[in-house]
């Protein structure tokens, strides 16, 4: 019984995350009987990009990893449909590349499963919270950067436990994140739980099993918003930039992704992206970690930033 609470908790925990953020802007009205129709726009003129990998174009459909358990940033919404802000880069490139937004098979991953299931060619590329490592970078190919963002710690509302006081305390994260390795190289006294998804992480500080969850402030701060009873502490760390996988060497994947992330950026279309997927009040808080003409990131290569502890 103790387990089926703890799972339905989860499924409860993960629902709250996407009602905090908000679902996706609501589709437009038809035109009313009688009304004169709109003149049609003129199609935008397409970009010029790279040519597209030659599985892709002889395909004529990406074959994208995203996370489905993620919002806002990948998640399954109301109507059973993927959404979320890298669900839409996903369809944008296909829009990009073969002028229609549904020119793309979308494969559900988690954070231990997305990089084996890019390596074993079940997808083309995998726009799935990917933070950049130096270990990441040696087994696949990241392309610039598309989003920024930073580590938080979440705790009961009762709890004093800050960065600096975690020795002896029980963290949980999801399997194969940063912060796993983080803790193992830098809490050597603290205990790591690792399990699956981010909400069944959120479930073992509710129940007691964890006294923190770290993980991406872009998840944490959806889960302070909605539940009362946790809050976020003041530490901030492991500024690192997300980026989209590609198997190695697959130097025209790479080519082309960066330059639609590119076109994009002088666009400014992550921020559009942004909106139509988190609440106007969020919206502030978050606009310095999409790119803009004039907001770059950079990877610290180079460095093995869960080797530098606190």
């Amino acid at each position: 019984m103790r387990r089926i609470a703890i799972v339905l908790a989860a499924l409860l925990l993960a629902g709250a995350v996407f009602t905090a953020w908000g679902a996706a802007s609501p589709a437009g009205k038809s035109a009313g009987a009688g009304r004169a129709a709109k003149p049609k726009k003129k199609p935008a003129a397409k970009p010029k990009l790279p040519p597209l990998p030659s599985l892709v174009k002889s395909r004529k459909r990406w074959e994208i990893g995203i996370k489905c358990d993620f919002p806002p940033f990948g998640f399954i919404d109301v109507r059973g449909r993927n959404d979320g802000y890298d669900v839409r880069i996903a369809r944008r490139f296909a829009q990009l590349a073969f002028g229609s937004k549904t020119k793309v098979n979308l494969t559900c991953v988690t954070t231990p499963s997305r990089i084996p299931t890019l390596m074993s060619g079940r997808v083309d590329i995998i726009i799935s919270t990917l933070t950049w490592t130096q270990a990441r970078a040696d087994q696949i190919d990241f392309s610039i950067p598309y989003y920024s963002a930073t580590g938080r710690l979440l705790v009961p509302n009762n709890s004093s436990l800050t960065l600096n006081s975690l020795g002896g305390k029980t963290i949980v994260t999801t399997r194969g994140a940063l912060y796993a390795t983080w803790v193992r190289n830098c809490f050597k006294s603290a205990k790591l739980l690792e399990v699956d998804s981010p909400a069944l992480a959120t479930a073992a500080v509710k129940d007691g099993r964890a006294d923190t969850f770290m993980f991406d402030d872009a998840f944490l701060l959806g889960v302070a918003t909605q539940d009362r009873d946790v809050r976020l502490t003041g530490d901030k760390f492991l500024n690192v930039p997300w980026g989209i996988g590609i198997r190695k060497g697959d130097a025209a994947t790479v080519r082309w992704v960066n330059a639609a992330l590119r076109y994009m950026k002088k666009k400014d279309e992550f921020v559009k992206i942004l909106r139509a997927n988190a609440p106007a009040r969020l919206v502030g808080g978050f606009l310095d970690n999409v790119p803009r003409p004039k907001n770059t990131f950079a990877y610290p290569v180079g460095k093995d930033v869960t080797s530098i502890c606190p």
